[in-house]
């Protein structure tokens, strides 16, 4: 079972998404702010991490530039989900150290697409 680290700060969002993943068979954590899912992908070492970029505090961008940069948890796929939709922003994320991008509202089967692509790129079933 495919283990996801969903960092995200929209109770409607984390809902609607963790009820349609775990139908699907995906096994999902949540953590609620960039500093969160730092410390539970360190401690769970998830399959692949779906990231929101709008995120208070420790927003998605820093939160993912300081996994990319941790022994531990450099290698973990980290697609950004992002209702952050202007020209330069699928860069930024990727320049952050994303492996992927995706908007909101989420169009799930192109999400379940994206996430396929990453599993398979990590070596996973």
């Amino acid at each position: 079972m495919t283990r996801i680290l969903y960092i995200e700060d929209n109770e409607d969002n984390i809902y609607m998404l963790t009820q349609r993943l775990t139908r699907h068979g995906f096994e999902v954590s949540i953590a609620s702010d960039g500093a969160q899912g730092i410390d539970m992908a360190i401690r769970e070492r998830p399959d692949l991490i779906l990231m929101d970029l709008g995120l208070p505090a420790l927003d998605g961008w820093a939160a993912t530039r300081q996994l990319k940069h941790l022994p531990d948890t450099k290698d973990i796929p980290i697609l950004a989900l992002s209702a952050h939709t202007m020209p330069g922003d699928r860069d930024k994320a990727l320049d952050a150290g994303c492996d992927d991008y995706d908007t909101k509202p989420v169009v799930f089967e192109r999400l379940l697409g994206k996430i396929d692509a990453l599993v398979r790129k990590r070596g996973l079933p």
